[in-house]
């Protein structure tokens, strides 16, 4: 199910708040006092930075410029994530350049998506996961990338040194 934000206007932002608003783009543009959206879902900005698939492990505000994917309890939220992520092109090539970009909910919600199990469905996640800490987790990934370095160099330098 897709599910449209409430607008707040520039005024309705909190300095201080404690939830995000999520309004046009993958960065919040603001805080509020109040919560519309739970930790763990994921987000398809439908104005401004158009068919851009984001994630959110916080508790949020969407405001009108997001849409939001409830999924159903045999799906899991962040499968859905990785697989929209998958598509964010396809989703970007619906967006209506006239005036202001806009993606309809009609669009979004006419997506197709093979559902496998939820043991495949949580196996995939795993493994994406895993996949995201290394590339985009500086203290995880690049450690962990110099070590595997480290190791080639002395397997190389010991194989072209040693002539015996």
């Amino acid at each position: 199910m897709i599910l449209r934000g409430k607008r707040l206007t520039k005024r309705d932002l909190v300095d201080g708040g404690k939830y995000p608003v999520f309004h046009g783009g993958k960065e919040p543009i603001g805080y509020y006092h109040e919560k519309n959206r739970d930790a763990n879902t994921t987000m398809i900005i439908n104005t401004g930075d158009c068919g851009c698939v984001s994630w959110s492990d916080k508790d949020f505000w969407s405001s009108d410029g997001c849409f939001c994917v409830k999924t159903p309890q045999d799906i899991l939220n962040k499968f859905i994530y990785y697989v929209l992520s998958n598509k964010e092109y396809e989703i970007k090539s619906k967006t209506r350049t006239a005036g202001i970009p806009t993606l309809d909910k009609k669009d979004v919600e006419n997506i197709t998506i093979s559902i496998p199990s939820i043991t495949r469905q949580q196996e995939i996640v795993e493994i994406l996961d895993k996949f995201d800490t290394l590339v985009n987790d500086i203290s995880k990934g690049l450690p962990r990338e110099i070590e595997l370095r480290r190791k080639h160099y002395e397997y190389y330098r010991e194989r072209l040194v040693s002539f015996g």
